[in-house]
């Protein structure tokens, strides 16, 4: 797995099979903090912090199953 670089406008999908793929999209971020802020990808609305550590790569795990939380990179801008 490669290391995973936060930066604005990164759009990220959520893992949970029951979000439906509900997107976020990164608001802002500075390294080495806990947090990111995020938004509604779509509507640019409901600015929140979230964990960065949910903030995942790949949508698998090291031993190959789907990640059940958090959310996986999406694409980047």
């Amino acid at each position: 797995m490669t290391d995973l670089t936060i930066r604005a406008g990164q759009v990220y999908r959520s893992c949970d099979p029951r979000d439906n793929g509900r997107r976020i999209r990164i608001q802002s971020y500075f390294p080495g903090n806990l947090r990111a802020v995020v938004v509604d990808a779509d509507t640019g609305k409901r600015t929140r912090p979230l964990l960065a550590a949910t903030l995942h790569v790949s949508a698998t795990t090291k031993s190959g199953a789907p990640w059940r939380t958090g959310y996986v990179l999406e694409a980047s801008q």
